[in-house]
């Protein structure tokens, strides 16, 4: 089998794919091929160009250049992302000598071929100058080994001749797009141009020779870093931990890091953590010898500044030698290190670089390495966090190229800057919908592949929480997990045995880093006279509804006050937890062990901010298992009636008389989960039920 030289790529141009596409739809297909591979197109970065003959609003052929709209992807962008500018109005810039990025997003407007189309791209007046019908802009990992490089030039001139053109790092905007002009114009043999620190730009006559000379290209790169490639990262200094040594100390540690990166400023807010620990590339990296020092020397591309900061923490930790406690004493400290040393870069550079009235970001690291055990992403929320890891390895193997090249080399501290906080990458940014209550927080739901189950992770999915559905049923679970809005994932658990609620919480912080609410909604129930009630079914119902609760609680006490940044806790308990219920003495007196657990509870998590509320539901038999079950007829004979004549029953005898559905009570779930909505509330009980005056608290 052909081992894949590194950073290179496929050509996957179709030759057959459907003629019929018009001149927008094969630049859709030319700019997906492009954004299929991360090591040729950064997710959100590149941008790709076709100029071709289009019809105005009074029905006149005009000249128009097609560029990607700012903030899209490549790889999935679709033929409506584009915009359409009038490139006859466009090229008299070339006739300018400077122009400034809000001059030239003004003009560029003026010159869209319809209103409202997407905001172009800040380069494209790059795409417009180069004098070919298809332009390709990318930042593929094989070229930037060569841009990145001490001797990048003279590199780029050995690897490709005068087939490509070498222009030094400048900010992308209207010098950038000139300089580029000019160098095609002027160099008649040339098929490529290197941006320093930047990436590469090619071109053509037809969709398909601009796409073949951006894979090209790359190969080139990738066969010529290959040929000059020696030991990695200057060899090991360290031996990675074993797979599972690195699963333990990282469910171990996690909680701690994810407190530390949620906290600490004003602009702080709470975190995801996406974790690679298994990637060969990854390993190899953080075991580096020369890792710590490449790491620190500055981002790989201008679009990884606004994922990854300027650059990531790296904690000095031994594997061989310390252990988890030592591990999270130095993850604290550094991590407030960073906060710090972050806060005197944005002083000390907006005041000689300003960019507006930009803020300060939040000053905890986007991404930390640990020697030995991996890289973590962090971010608002799972996508980003897994983008800021994602653009962490893109890094790593430019990285690795360029210094196999003679040395890694990247943004000054005040070009970083100037990009991080350039009003036009915040803009790419502003793009994105408004955070959710719950943006950047885990929920860990038991009892999640059921009725009330589903639609309380449905609520916290919906206001942007990382949901993790519990069940026994995994399978349900799954499908559960699958259908929220955010896809989540799914943990199977026994409640009731303390290794599965262990394991259970260990794959949700291995997954997201910890947990901060928790609804333990797991349940079960049973009917029988007293003198019917067995120790079987007394032990049953004992055992879910209240060593489970204690189990599952337990556990989040331990994680909560890890991270030191608070939690809530919701159980589900029942009407039945506060008033007697007739042949349900098993069932009625594990509600209440239930509800006064959760009293207790609000007592010792207090101080730490943990808060623990109850939710009473009644008789909502809408999706139900427990009603699905002898639960309906048990509950029937108890009351005399027929089985199908329950949702009546119950519907008459609250105040309100209506029926009570899942969504009713993830409502109540969701008032207790938010600190928006009750971060001045614990040990309460909220009655979801119609209005049942037996178990009015009061």
């Amino acid at each position: 089998m052909e081992t894949r030289i590194p950073g290179a790529t496929e050509n996957l141009w179709d030759s057959q794919r459907d003629p019929g596409l018009s001149e927008l739809e094969t630049l859709a297909y030319r700019s997906n091929l492009l954004g299929t591979d991360r090591a040729v197109a950064n997710f959100g970065g590149g941008n790709t160009s076709t100029k071709a003959r289009e019809r105005d609003h009074a029905g006149r052929e005009v000249h128009v250049l097609w560029v990607k709209g700012s903030g899209t992807d490549l790889a999935t962008i679709r033929a409506e992302q584009f915009t359409g500018l009038k490139l006859g109005e466009v090229l008299p810039l070339e006739e300018r000598n400077e122009m400034s990025d809000e001059e030239m997003v003004s003009y560029l407007a003026a010159c869209q071929l319809r209103p409202n189309m997407p905001r172009g791209s800040i380069e494209t007046l790059l795409h417009a100058f180069v004098p070919y019908p298809h332009v390709d802009h990318t930042h593929p990992d094989a070229i930037n080994m060569i841009c990145c490089a001490q001797a990048g030039e003279g590199l780029a001139r050995e690897c490709f001749g005068e087939e490509a053109v070498w222009i030094p790092y400048i900010r992308p905007g209207f010098t950038l797009s000139k300089q580029v002009g000019e160098a095609v114009r002027s160099n008649p043999n040339a098929h490529f141009i290197l941006l320093a620190k930047h990436g590469l730009v090619t071109w053509g006559d037809t969709h398909e020779e601009s796409y073949g000379r951006t894979i090209e290209a790359i190969n080139r790169a990738a066969a010529f870093v290959a040929s000059r490639a020696g030991e990695p990262f200057g060899g090991r200094s360290a031996k990675p931990l074993s797979p599972e040594r690195r699963e333990t100390l990282l469910a171990e540690v996690l909680p701690t890091l994810r407190g530390e990166l949620s906290s600490g400023s004003e602009e702080a807010t709470h975190k995801i953590l996406r974790i690679d620990f298994t990637s060969e590339d990854v390993l190899e990296f953080v075991c580096g010898r020369d890792s710590k020092d490449l790491s620190q020397v500055g981002a790989a591309c201008p679009d990884h500044l606004v994922r990854t900061k300027i650059r990531p923490l790296w904690v000095d930790f031994n594997p061989e030698k310390e252990d988890a406690d030592e591990l999270k004493t130095k993850l604290r400290e550094a991590t407030r290190r960073y906060r710090e040393e972050y806060a005197v870069y944005y002083a000390r550079n907006r005041e000689i670089n300003p960019q507006g009235d930009a803020p300060m970001f939040d000053p905890n690291p986007r991404v930390v390495l640990i020697p030995g055990v991996g890289l973590v992403g962090a971010a608002h929320n799972a996508k980003e966090a897994a983008l800021s890891r994602d653009f962490a390895y893109r890094a790593i193997n430019v990285m690795r190229g360029a210094h196999a090249l003679g040395g890694y080399i990247s943004l000054t501290e005040k070009e970083s800057y100037a990009v991080e906080y350039w009003p036009m990458e915040l803009y790419k940014l502003a793009q994105a919908p408004p955070l959710r209550e719950l943006a950047g927080r885990v929920a860990f739901v038991t009892g999640g592949a059921g009725g009330i189950g589903s639609a309380v992770a449905r609520s916290l999915a919906t206001e942007g929480a990382c949901v993790v559905a519990c069940d026994l049923d995994e399978e349900g679970a799954r499908e559960v997990a699958e259908s929220l809005p955010q896809p989540g994932i799914a943990a199977r658990a026994d409640v009731t045995d303390e290794g599965e609620v262990v394991r259970a919480y260990r794959r949700t912080i291995l997954e997201y880093g910890g947990v901060d609410v928790v609804v333990s909604n797991a349940g079960l129930a049973s009917s029988a006279p007293i003198e019917e009630t067995s120790v079987e079914m007394w032990d049953k119902n004992h055992a879910v509804l209240a060593k489970g609760y204690f189990l599952v609680s337990r556990e989040a006490f331990k994680i909560m006050k890890e991270q030191g940044v608070g939690g809530s806790l919701i159980f589900v308990a029942s009407k039945n937890a506060m008033a007697a219920g007739k042949n349900a003495s098993a069932y009625s007196s594990a509600k209440a062990a239930e509800l006064h657990l959760a009293r207790c509870l609000a007592e010792e998590g207090g101080l730490e901010h943990i808060r623990v509320n109850t939710v009473n539901p009644d008789a909502v038999l809408s999706g139900s298992r427990i009603w699905a079950s002898s639960w309906r007829e048990e509950r029937a004979a108890a009351y005399g009636i027929e089985p199908d004549e329950l949702e009546e029953h119950y519907r008459k005898r609250n105040v309100l008389k209506v029926n009570v559905l899942p969504e009713n009570i993830a409502e109540a779930v969701l008032h207790f989960a938010s600190e928006a909505r009750s971060s001045r509330s614990t040990g309460n009980i909220l009655n979801v039920d119609g209005g049942v005056k037996d178990s009015y608290p009061r």
